[in-house]
């Protein structure tokens, strides 16, 4: 019998592997678990090869060498070469009418909640915050946290990240979208939602119900029994 391995089932995979790889080689100075290290790597470089997907770095028509030589010079030491998700932040924005903010990203002309990369010297809720503030000019207050999950099981990116997802009400501003990462910015009913937008129908429904004021418990990736069974 024949399986069919998903493209995003084979990124988890290299990413796995390639992390763990990574890391043992940041931390032994023993030569031959160094080797076996590598060769871990090799059969992480294969499997992403395999995939063809954009993201970390890697082009979708990277071979196996080339990836493992991005892999190799990413490597670091001790405490530093410790490969861990990155950690994203976004935010759920309603206003009086219960329409939600979304943005146009500059880079792939998607539509999406306000979201970016985790500060250092920042909390995760003034980081949802500052990122709305940045890239709407919408000023808000961070009433709780929705959602933790992570990206790369969801199939969301390319980029093994943890997203933390806050639901946000607008208390000032106007809207302004970021010259650099924004092509528009808007509110939005839920019957009138833009196109295109990634993968809404995983989350615009929580999304609404928050605003509405029907704020679930915070939803997170439930355990696999194993880990790694696909769900």
């Amino acid at each position: 019998m024949t399986v069919e391995i998903s493209k995003a089932t084979l990124l988890r995979w290299s990413e796995a592997i390639a992390a763990s790889a990574m890391t043992g080689i940041g931390f032994t100075e023993n030569l031959y678990e160094v080797e076996r290290f590598e060769e871990m790597l090799k059969i992480a470089s294969e499997i992403r090869a395999s995939a063809h997907i954009d993201g970390l770095g890697i082009s979708a028509e990277s071979t196996s060498d080339e990836i493992f030589d991005h892999y190799h010079k990413n490597i670091g030491s001790g405490i530093s070469g410790y490969v861990t998700p990155k950690a994203a932040i976004g935010a759920i924005v309603g206003n009086e009418d219960g329409e939600i903010l979304l943005i146009q990203r500059s880079d792939s002309g998607i539509w999406l909640y306000p979201t970016g990369w985790a500060d250092v010297g920042y909390s995760p809720a003034e980081v949802a915050a500052k990122e709305v503030f940045e890239e709407a000019g919408i000023e808000v207050e961070v009433i709780s946290l929705l959602s933790v999950i992570d990206g790369l099981r969801r199939g969301f990116t390319a980029v093994p990240l943890y997203s933390m997802l806050f639901l946000c009400r607008a208390t000032g501003g106007s809207l302004k979208a970021h010259p650099l990462e924004c092509k528009d910015v808007g509110w939005f009913s839920r019957d009138n939602l833009p196109s295109p937008m990634v993968r809404h129908e995983a989350w615009a429904k929580m999304a609404f119900d928050a605003i509405d004021g029907k704020v679930p418990p915070t939803h997170f990736d439930q355990v696999r029994s194993p880990f790694w069974k696909e769900q």
